[in-house]
C-alpha cells in the first residue's frame, strides 16, 4: 500500500464522481440528449470500473485483512467520518454499477427524453446508493440514504401520470416518515453509547449499563423499523407493489437495488453491534429478523398469486427476495449468509432484467388492450414517451419468451439456474448449522417450507403472466425493439447464467467474504487503528 499511496483514493471516488458528473449535467440543456447520455454512461462506465478494482483490491491482499480505510478530511475514527471497503461493499458497488449501466443504455433514446434532468437525478441517487454502501458510520448512512431518496423522489415521478403520482407521494410520504424514525433512532444510540461509528458501536455495547443498555436497545429498534421500511418487511412495505408498477421501468430496476439497501444496512448493523462479543446484547433482534422475514415472504407469495400486472408482480417479487435476506440475517450463520449473499445477487439481477421485460412485453398486447387502459385511467394526462420506431430484431419473440422464462426460473427458484442453485445451498447450510440434539428448530423448517411456497407462488403467477402475454393474445406480430433495449436485457440475463456456471468462484468468493464479516475486533483495530495521513515539510505525505 505503501508503495501506491493514491490507490487509497479510489475509497472515495465512487461518491465523488458520480456528484461531479451530476452537478455538472444540471447546466446542459435538456435538448442535448446525447451529451447528457454520454457525460452519465460514461460516469458509470468509470464507476464499474473503479468497483472492480476495489474488489480486487479487497479480495487480493492489497489491504491487512482485506479491509480498507478512507478517514474524510484527515480525522481519525471514530471523531471523523471513515468509509469502509471490504468484499461485501466492493461487491454491492460492482452489483450497483451493472445494473446502472444496463438501466442507463435501456433508457437510451426513450426514457431520458421524458421530462428533465433524468441523467443529474440518476447520477445522485448512485452517489447515494454508493455512498450507503461505503460509510462506516450511522449520521453518514442517513445523509447518504437522503441523498438517494431525494434523487429517487424526482425519478419515480419521471415520465408523470395519475397512477404515478399518487403511487410517488404515497412513496415520498412513507419514506419522509422512515427518514424521521432514522433520525431518531440515531439519536438515542448517540445519546446511550457516545459514538456512531459502527465499528467503535460494537467495541461499546458490551460496556454500557443497564439503563444505557435499554436506551440503546430502544434506538436501534426505531433505526431498525427506518431500514425495515426501506426494506419493505411486512407490514411496512405495502407501498412498494403499487411504486413498482407505477414507475417506469428504468426507474423500477433501479427500485429493486435501493430494496436491498435497507437489507444491507440490517446486515451491517446487527452484524456490527449484536455480534457475540456484544454481552447483554449478544443476539439482540436476529429472532424477530427471521420470523419478520418469514411473514414478509408469505405476504409476498400471496401478493404475488393474487396479481395480474407484470409490475405489481415484481413488486412482490420483491418482497420475498426481502423476506428471504431478512430471515437469513436472523439465522446469523456463516453458511446461510454466504447463500442468502449468493441468492441476492441472482435475484437481484434477474428482478431487474424482468423489470426492464415488463415494458417491451407490453408491447406485444393488441391494440384494442392499450386503448381499454387508457379509458381506465380516465383520460388522465400521460407523458409516456411514444414508441420508438426500433427495428426488428429476428427472432424477437423467441428473445422475449426466452428472457422471460430465464428471469421466472431465477426469481422462482427453479433449476437449472441461480435461483435454484442459491435455494438448494440455503435449505443445505440450514439443516447443516441448525440441529441441536439431534433436531431441527421447527423455526428453521418453518422458513425451509415458506421458501419453498414462496417460489411455487411466484413460478405459478410467472407462468399465468407469460401464457397471458405470449399465447392468450391471439395472432401477435413481434413487436419493433431498439438495439439499445434488447442488450441490456440481454446481459443481465447473461450474467445469471453466469452467476450459475460460475457457482462455485463465486461461493469462494463469499466464504472469504463472511468469514471476513465475523471478524468483528478486526473491523475495529482496523478502522480504529487507521492513522491520519501526517504532512511533513522534508518528505512530503507519510503515514
Amino acid at each position: 500500500m505503501n508503495d501506491l499511496p493514491f490507490l487509497q483514493h479510489f475509497i472515495v471516488l465512487p461518491v465523488l464522481l458520480p456528484l461531479l458528473a451530476g452537478a455538472l449535467l444540471i447546466p446542459v440543456k435538456q435538448s442535448r440528449y446525447s451529451l447528457k447520455f454520454a457525460c452519465s454512461v460514461t460516469s458509470t462506465i468509470l464507476l464499474w470500473v473503479l468497483a472492480a478494482v476495489l474488489l480486487a483490491m479487497a479480495d487480493g491482499g492489497y489491504w491487512p485483512d482485506g479491509i480498507g480505510v478512507y478517514l474524510a478530511s484527515n480525522w481519525a475514527a471514530p471523531f471523523g467520518i471513515a468509509l469502509l471497503v471490504d468484499r461485501l461493499t466492493a461487491l454491492m458497488l460492482l452489483l450497483t454499477a451493472t445494473i446502472a449501466l444496463a438501466v442507463l443504455v435501456f433508457s437510451a433514446r426513450r426514457w431520458d427524453r421524458v421530462g428533465i434532468q433524468f441523467h443529474t437525478l440518476f447520477q445522485f441517487l448512485l452517489m447515494g446508493l454508493n455512498g450507503a454502501f461505503l460509510t462506516n458510520d450511522l449520521f453518514n448512512l442517513f445523509v447518504f440514504f437522503e441523498v438517494m431518496l431525494a434523487a429517487s423522489y424526482g425519478l419515480v415521478l419521471h415520465g408523470y401520470n395519475l397512477h404515478r403520482i399518487r403511487a410517488g407521494m404515497q412513496y415520498i410520504a412513507i419514506n419522509l416518515v422512515a427518514s424521521f424514525m432514522f433520525l431518531i433512532g440515531v439519536a438515542l444510540i448517540y445519546a446511550a453509547s457516545g459514538t456512531l461509528n459502527l465499528t467503535d458501536l460494537g467495541a461499546r455495547v458490551a460496556l454500557l449499563g443497564n439503563e444505557d443498555t435499554w436506551l440503546l436497545s430502544i434506538g436501534v429498534c426505531v433505526l431498525g423499523l427506518a431500514f425495515l421500511t426501506k426494506g419493505a418487511m411486512w407490514p411496512l412495505g405495502f407501498w412498494l407493489p403499487g411504486t413498482y408498477a407505477s414507475a417506469s421501468a428504468p426507474v423500477a430496476a433501479m427500485l429493486v437495488l435501493m430494496t436491498k439497501v435497507g437489507v444491507y444496512a440490517v446486515l451491517r448493523v446487527w452484524l456490527a453491534v449484536f455480534g457475540n462479543d456484544a454481552g447483554a446484547l449478544a443476539g439482540f433482534g436476529f429472532t424477530a429478523l427471521t420470523i419478520g422475514g418469514m411473514a414478509t415472504l408469505f405476504f409476498g407469495a400471496i401478493g404475488m398469486l393474487a396479481s395480474q400486472d407484470g409490475g405489481r408482480m415484481a413488486g412482490y417479487g420483491a418482497i420475498i427476495s426481502s423476506g428471504t435476506l431478512l430471515a437469513v440475517i436472523g439465522q446469523a450463520g456463516g453458511p446461510v449468509l454466504a447463500s442468502g449473499l449468493y441468492y441476492l445477487l441472482g435475484s437481484t439481477l434477474a428482478m431487474a432484467a424482468f423489470m426492464l421485460l415488463v415494458e417491451l412485453t407490453e408491447r406485444i398486447r393488441p391494440p384494442g388492450a392499450a386503448l381499454i387502459a387508457i379509458t381506465m385511467e380516465a383520460f388522465a394526462i400521460e407523458d409516456k414517451p411514444e414508441d420508438p420506431v426500433g427495428q426488428g430484431i429476428p427472432g424477437t419473440l423467441a428473445f422475449l419468451g426466452l428472457s422471460f422464462a430465464a428471469c421466472a426460473l431465477v426469481i422462482s427458484g427453479m433449476p437449472p439456474l441461480s435461483g435454484f442453485v442459491a435455494k438448494f445451498s440455503l435449505f443445505h447450510a440450514l439443516l447443516e448449522v441448525s440441529p441441536t440434539e439431534g433436531k431441527v428448530p421447527g423455526l428453521t423448517w418453518g422458513f425451509i417450507a415458506l421458501v419453498i411456497v414462496g417460489g411455487l407462488a411466484a413460478i405459478i403467477a410467472l407462468m399465468r403472466l407469460g401464457v397471458r402475454i405470449f399465447w392468450a393474445s391471439g395472432d401477435i406480430a413481434p413487436p419493433r425493439l431498439q438495439f439499445s433495449e434488447a442488450a441490456p436485457v440481454t446481459a443481465l440475463v447473461a450474467l445469471c447464467v453466469m452467476l450459475t456456471l460460475q457457482a462455485g468462484t463465486v461461493f469462494d468468493y463469499l466464504d472469504r467474504t463472511v468469514a471476513g464479516l465475523a471478524q468483528v475486533t478486526t473491523y475495529s483495530e482496523r478502522v480504529l487503528g487507521e492513522p491520519p495521513v501526517m504532512r511533513s515539510p522534508q518528505r512530503g505525505l507519510e503515514r
